[in-house]
């Protein structure tokens, strides 16, 4: 199936995975590079809750970064390109190219897609609710939800940290086969815990890694058993109101509001429009999210120094023990377990580490994004990314991403595997 190799929401990018479009077909052009610039000193951010265009003219480090996001977004074909850059807090660009749909030009106010973003938040959350004593990473699922398979076997940490064992229901032939005919289908978290769960488990829960979506469905639910808040809410009281993200928002139906980036795919053998395919299969209700780019920018500053955080929950986050796991065996094939976590590469509790790089890269039928923070540099870069009749296979934003790193941060650039 085509979806299989489109699908995975965050550890793509950890395993240096591609992710293809599919083959071109009829449908929107690519549009010419447009959007306005920035001058090359940082500059204070715009007023709260407003997302615009840096005005210009570019120069120093803006006229790098938007020539690269220029230049990607021709070597690509892709529709637009989205992106915040901002040192110290302080922006450096903040720029929209191209079009949302033929003569729409894209704007940075527009809101997309954020599948992984929200497993980020979902493992904040955690973090601190084990710091306010309310539970233990080490807690068996089955004490917050009793009915679920191996749940006395499994912590909230393997949850976390994708150490589980449960399959990934995204990788099940029949799941796929009725996702790629269907992909208006509204999916409830039981069914697709459920078709996780029907299947022995990979490997001794903790023993080993693995990417599972099932992992992030049910911490999502163990997150409201021992909050007793709603996801949505919960997510608003502990991450959206402190880091003061008002383009950020959880949606129970495929709505986006407006204004809303729209997004086109291949992936199903003809170029069409996907922005309303339903993503209720991606994870827990109450945690499929919206953002504009300047949210995700807020956000890999957030995240990336550890804001909402104690200081050893920070460095839980940034590595609960995943460190050395990853190796196929007999009941884990190399197609699964195929990644060795190590100190310079590796997956945290909800995040990705690499060369000090905090990051997740979302991609979702024709959306495709990256948050990344280096606090050696103090240097967030915000990207998402929609894709044209002729793009790559690939996270074109990630690819965006590390040029900017490789331009601003020389000897630390930001290289995925």
């Amino acid at each position: 199936m085509r979806r299989t190799r489109t699908v995975m929401l965050c550890v793509a990018g950890l395993m240096g995975a591609a992710l293809p479009a599919g083959t071109a077909a009829a449908g929107v052009q690519p549009a010419a590079p447009a959007g306005a610039v920035a001058p090359a000193r940082a500059m204070a951010a715009p007023a709260p809750g407003t997302c615009v265009n840096s005005p210009g003219p570019a120069r120093g480090d803006a006229l790098k970064v938007r020539t690269i996001a220029q230049q990607a977004q021709r070597e690509f074909g892709l529709n637009s390109v989205v992106l915040r850059v901002s040192s110290d807090g302080r922006e450096v660009l903040t720029t929209a190219l191209g079009e949302s749909m033929t003569g729409v030009p894209a704007e940075p106010s527009m809101k997309f897609r954020t599948g992984s973003v929200a497993i980020v938040y979902m493992g904040a959350v955690l973090l601190q609710l084990v710091d306010e004593g309310k539970a233990s990473l080490d807690d068996p699922v089955s004490r917050w939800l009793p009915d679920v398979p191996h749940g006395s076997e499994i912590t909230l940490r393997m949850l976390g940290s994708s150490t589980s064992g449960l399959h990934d229901y995204v990788t099940d032939p029949e799941f796929l086969a009725e996702l790629e005919a269907k992909p208006f289908r509204a999916w409830t978290s039981a069914e697709v815990i459920g078709i996780a769960t029907d299947k022995p488990l990979l490997y001794e829960p903790g023993t080993n890694w693995s990417y599972s979506h099932a992992n992030f469905n049910l911490l999502g639910e163990a997150l409201e058993k021992i909050s007793g808040l709603p996801l949505d809410r919960l997510l608003k009281e502990r991450v959206y109101g402190p880091l003061g993200l008002s383009g950020t928002s959880n949606q129970y139906t495929p709505r986006i509001p407006e204004p809303a980036l729209h997004a086109f795919t291949s992936e199903r053998g003809t170029y069409e429009e996907s922005t309303f395919w339903n993503p209720s299969w991606t994870t827990t209700p109450g945690a499929v999210l919206v953002q504009n780019i300047c949210d995700l920018d807020r956000s890999a500053r957030g995240i990336g120094t550890g804001e909402l955080l104690s200081a050893k929950s920070f460095k839980t986050q940034l590595d609960p023990g995943t460190i050395g796991l990853g190796h196929p065996t007999d009941s884990c094939p190399d197609t699964v377990c195929l990644l060795t976590n190590t100190a310079a590469h590796h997956f945290g509790l909800g995040v990705i580490v690499v060369n000090d790089w905090i990051l997740t890269n979302p991609s979702f039928s024709g959306y495709a994004a990256i948050q990344a923070y280096l606090p050696a540099e103090k240097l967030a870069i915000s990207v998402t990314v929609t894709q044209g009749p002729k793009s790559p296979a690939g996270n074109s934003a990630q690819t965006i991403a590390e040029r900017i790193s490789a331009a601003l941060a020389p000897g630390h650039e930001l290289k995925m595997r």
